[in-house]
């Protein structure tokens, strides 16, 4: 598990290979990916945005920006949990992702940036 926090938000990141969803003779390598964020700070926030940089080791990287994570915007109170999965393919068997969250803290409409800390997706048998 990979974790850091900013500005009082915690960002915790596990990975796994789904062997079951991909299919290497056709380079596609499927990944899954749970994230936990936890609200350190004294004050409420939400996420209203997502910035990922996923690189792949065959050299491909691409950038992904939307709304919110898998559908929703959560609020977090001071304290509150707020975990999610989702997932990404490669072209490849390894690589990595990593980025930010782009938050506001209610109290006083200030936009922030929490980063998501680099996180390996790797095959499991790359791992023996």
């Amino acid at each position: 598990m990979t974790t850091q926090t900013t500005s009082g938000v915690k960002i915790s990141v596990e990975s796994t290979y789904q062997a079951e969803y991909s299919n290497p003779e056709n380079e596609h390598y499927m990944f899954a990916y749970r994230i936990s964020i936890e609200n350190l700070s004294g004050y409420t926030v939400q996420l209203l945005r997502r910035h990922w940089n996923i690189f792949d080791s065959i050299g491909m990287n691409k950038q992904v920006d939307g709304e919110g994570v898998v559908g929703e915007q959560p609020v977090l109170e001071p304290g509150e949990v707020h975990q999610y999965v989702s997932g990404c393919n490669l072209k490849s068997d390894m690589g990595f992702m990593e980025g930010y969250y782009e938050m506001v803290r209610e109290m006083d409409n200030s936009i922030f940036h929490v980063h998501i800390p680099r996180f390996n997706l790797m095959a499991s048998y790359r791992l023996n």
